[in-house]
Parts: C-alpha cells; sequence; structure tokens
C-alpha cells in the first residue's frame, strides 16, 4: 500500500500534521514543471527562491526519515505537467491512492482535481494547515454579499481573541490605528538592513536557463536575498519584530527612493510559501507589545495586515472565482507602457518603484498600489495585463493574494467588491508620502504644459472619463466639487494634456 502526497511549491509547512513522524507508506512528491513557470512571465527571482526553498524543504524532510521523489526541472524523467508526472509516479510506485493538500490558486486546484481524475485511484484532499479561516467557510461566505474589511477584520479580532481587554473590547479603546500609520519618512530613524544575507543559487539558475524558462527582471543568482529555509524565515522574522516594527505603524505608507524596504517586514514570500505560519509571525509582534517594545498603533497595523487583510482576500478569491478574473468594471482596454518591463520612464516615482520591482521582484504596498497601480488605473490599462504583470513581478505574487488586490483594490476592475471607491490619486499623493518628486523630470505641481506630472492631467481625465460611476459616490464629491470650481480654460487644457499622454504612454 503506498500513497504519493503531493507537496507544491507554496506548501512549504514543516509542521502540517503529514511530517510529524515519517510514513513508509507515504510517497512524498514534489515537481519543478514548465506548466506552473509559464502560464505567466515569473521574476527569475521569484522562480529561483521557490525552486530553491523548494529543494531544501524536500532535503529537510529527507534528513527527517521521509521518503520523498523530487523531480527537477532538468529531470529526464520530468513530464512538466502535473497530470503525466502523477501517472508515471503512481505507476513507478505502485500506489494505491493519492493525497495532496487544498492548493490556494484556482487555477491549480482545477488541474489536480482533473489530474486525480485521470489515475484512477482513492483521492484524498487535507486542509493546508496554515491560514485562520477556513476555505470553504470563506466561500460560502463571500459567494453572494462581500463583508467590508472592516467588520470581517473585527470578527476575526473577537474570534481569535488577539488585542482584546479583559471585557472583549480593543486594546487602545479603537479598532483600527490606520490614521496614525501614514507620515512621511523624513529619513529618520535610520531603516533597518535587509533582514537576509544572499546565497549563492548560480547552478540552479544554469538548470533553469538550460531547461528553457523564460523570466523577467535580475536574476540576482550569485546573490538571492530571499529566505529559502524556515530558520531563515525565522531570523528574518526576528530582526523585523526587533529592529523594524517599532517604527512599522507610523512610516506603513512612506516610499522613499533610498530605502526599499523602510520599515516593512518582507515576510510575505515566507508566509505565502506557508514556511511561516501567520500565528507564529502575529504573535512575535503581539509578544513584542506586551513587552513594551512598540505601540499599540504599529501592533495593531501589523496585525490588520495578517489577520484582517491577507484572510479577507482569500475570502475574497474564493468567494468570487472564476468569473472575479474577468471583471472589468471600468471597461479598461490599454495595454501597459512598455517601460512596465524596463523602468525607463521619465517619472522618477514609476522608475524607482518599478526598477526596484525588477530588481528585487519586490515593493511594499504603498509603492504597488499607489504609484504603479494608481498609474495603470488613471490610463486605464486593461486589468488582464495588470494582472499578470503583478502575478509575474513579485515574489509573493500567487493568484489568491495577488488578483484581489490588483483587479479589486488596485484597479477598480470588480466594480467595488473590494475598495469602496477607486485608489484614484493625483502627484499631490505621492509628493506627500515619498520622496520621490525632488528632483524629478516633471512638476507634482502642474496640471499641463511639458513639465507638467502626468499623475494630474491623467487622475481629471479619469474623473471626467467615470463621472457617471462615481459623480453620486459620498467620498468621491469633493473632487467633483473642485473640478466645477476650476476655472473652464484650466480645465480644457488638464483634459487636452491627458488626452495627449495617453497617445504617447511609452514615451514618457
Amino acid at each position: 500500500m503506498t500513497a504519493l502526497r503531493l507537496v507544491l511549491g507554496d506548501q512549504l509547512n514543516a509542521s502540517h500534521p503529514w511530517f510529524r513522524q515519517p510514513d513508509p507508506g507515504c510517497v512524498v512528491v514534489m515537481m519543478e514543471i514548465r506548466s506552473e513557470t509559464d502560464y505567466v512571465v515569473h521574476h527569475a527571482q521569484k522562480v529561483l527562491a521557490l525552486f530553491a526553498a523548494m529543494r531544501r524543504f524536500a532535503k529537510a524532510l529527507r534528513a527527517a526519515g521521509h521518503r520523498v521523489h523530487y523531480l527537477t526541472i532538468g529531470d529526464p524523467d520530468n513530464r512538466q505537467d502535473f497530470a503525466a508526472n502523477l501517472q508515471w509516479l503512481a505507476a513507478h510506485y505502485g500506489a494505491t491512492r493519492f493525497e495532496r493538500m487544498e492548493a490556494d490558486e484556482w487555477r491549480v486546484e482545477r488541474r489536480l482535481d482533473e489530474a486525480a481524475a485521470r489515475l484512477h485511484l482513492p483521492a484524498t484532499v487535507v486542509d493546508s494547515a496554515h491560514f485562520l479561516a477556513g476555505r470553504e467557510d470563506l466561500a460560502r461566505a463571500f459567494s453572494e454579499r462581500v463583508p467590508r474589511l472592516e467588520y470581517f477584520y473585527r470578527d476575526m479580532r473577537r474570534r481569535h481573541g488577539l488585542l482584546l481587554d479583559e471585557h472583549s473590547r480593543p486594546v487602545g479603546g479603537r479598532w483600527n490605528f490606520d490614521a496614525d500609520n501614514r507620515a512621511r519618512w523624513p529619513g529618520e530613524p535610520p531603516a533597518p538592513d535587509w533582514p537576509w544575507v544572499p546565497t549563492d543559487v548560480s547552478a540552479l539558475w544554469e538548470e533553469i536557463v538550460a531547461a528553457g524558462v523564460r523570466t523577467l527582471g535580475d536574476p540576482g543568482a550569485g546573490a538571492l536575498a530571499w529566505p529559502l529555509t524556515r530558520a531563515q524565515a525565522r531570523a528574518g522574522l526576528e530582526a523585523f519584530v526587533t529592529r523594524a516594527l517599532p517604527h512599522f505603524g507610523r512610516f506603513q505608507d512612506a516610499m522613499s527612493h533610498r530605502e526599499p524596504l523602510l520599515f516593512h517586514s518582507a515576510l510575505s514570500f515566507a508566509l505565502n510559501t506557508k514556511m511561516l505560519h501567520p500565528r507564529e509571525v502575529m504573535d512575535a509582534a503581539l509578544g513584542a507589545f506586551a513587552a513594551g517594545a512598540v505601540d499599540i498603533a504599529a501592533c495593531e497595523g501589523f496585525v490588520r495586515q495578517i489577520l484582517g487583510w491577507r484572510e479577507y482576500v482569500r475570502g475574497v478569491y474564493w468567494g468570487r472565482m472564476p468569473g472575479y478574473a474577468e471583471t472589468n468594471a471600468l471597461r479598461a482596454r490599454r495595454p501597459l507602457p512598455r517601460w512596465y518591463w524596463t523602468g525607463e520612464t521619465h517619472m522618477a516615482c514609476l522608475r524607482h518603484a518599478i526598477g526596484q520591482s525588477l530588481g528585487m521582484a519586490y515593493a511594499h504596498h504603498i509603492q504597488r498600489l499607489m504609484v504603479i497601480g494608481n498609474f495603470a488605473l488613471l490610463a486605464g490599462c486593461d486589468p488582464d495585463a495588470v494582472d499578470a504583470w503583478y502575478l509575474g513581478i513579485y515574489i509573493d505574487a500567487f493568484e489568491w493574494v495577488e488578483m484581489p488586490n490588483t483587479r479589486g483594490m488596485s484597479q477598480y476592475a470588480d466594480g467595488g467588491v473590494v475598495a469602496s471607491k477607486p485608489y484614484a490619486a493625483s502627484a499631490g499623493y505621492i509628493k506627500r508620502q515619498s520622496d520621490y518628486c525632488k528632483g524629478c523630470r516633471y512638476d507634482p505641481g502642474r496640471r499641463h504644459g511639458g513639465d507638467a506630472c502626468p499623475f494630474n492631467a491623467l487622475y481629471w481625465d479619469f474623473m471626467l472619463r467615470h463621472e457617471a460611476e462615481f459623480a453620486a459616490h459620498p467620498r468621491m464629491a469633493m473632487p467633483y466639487r473642485a473640478w466645477r470650481r476650476m476655472d473652464e480654460g484650466e480645465r480644457t487644457a488638464t483634459l487636452a494634456h491627458a488626452h495627449r499622454l495617453l497617445e504617447q504612454l511609452d514615451r514618457l
């Protein structure tokens, strides 16, 4: 009696019940396959980090006594597809059953269901033992009417007993300290160093290139600075809590060309591959708060990202797929500008944020939302193209978390399922939250003219294009009133400039 137990690249959970003790009747199967590297063009560091972490996880399982069959990207036995590999492995081991964890992505879940049907073996699907809310419960709760994040978050706080006093009221007297988390970083206090020591994975990169995998971005193969083991991920968590979390709350929305990380954790890759559990990550922050090392605004802001937002977008994804992937409420059709793949634009904010993304496979959430995503929204770029770009370029991007953030929060393509209003902003927001505008070719204070920041004219063009949808929205009444008060000549010049910009996006 032999069971094949499939473990995916985002299921590197050493604490899963499967791995409590070796089972001689089970073979753990892991595979690096082209069907997973090729569905979008991924950042080279994403492919490298996933494969390197998978190989180390397999090595740790073997050392603990588990039977493991690992198919590398260049293995001659590798059929480069889930179903074909599983059929071969089932025959090779004389398998009598097939077991797997729930996949996090709709696409993978469907493919694995199809693969299991072709095996003609008894099949079992178990929980991945990672998330704090069950997938089926979320799917039911989010399928008809999506709750607002704030109420979902409060319910999760109550359910898990986090940051509550003895009367079940929120510690600090408020559920949400977001209003305290919007300061611009002036350069002090100094931001901590990047938390991980680089690893030389150049031999693995040669295997990936030889296999013909197409990637984007800088591979950094000689110095891959991401956690590849649970021990490295834990070290990064400790570094964040001690060095960065004390200032995380205040500067959560800040951006700077001087520091790519500022006070963010960069733990999302370790979380989304399940090297870290969300509860242990929150417990570390809660412990620092209890010890007086961080204030309530920093601790609550971090907990809200994990317990609130991360679990919430998973609910949106599983409650609304597969139709969610086709939403385009604003009828956006324009292709992304070419410089999204090069970073070669005169706009300093986008040059830095996209250049950083290409170089590191990382940007923090405000860079992703209010610079890169904001421009795509204002320009009316096709959400399919925006989805594919975000899913490919970021090391932590898996569809369940990427799509609601991109298609929902960033692009408003879902028509308000995730965001109560579009996250559209002019240059004023970027100037207020960053140092990007200093020395830029474009003037953030001008709406039109050769040196006017494109964000300004494009913002007003976006608002006027979608006036029918948003003019009556209570949270958007102020900009429409400001537009009506504007001099008619100023309005005409601003829209004319926006139209010129839209005709030459590739040259901005």
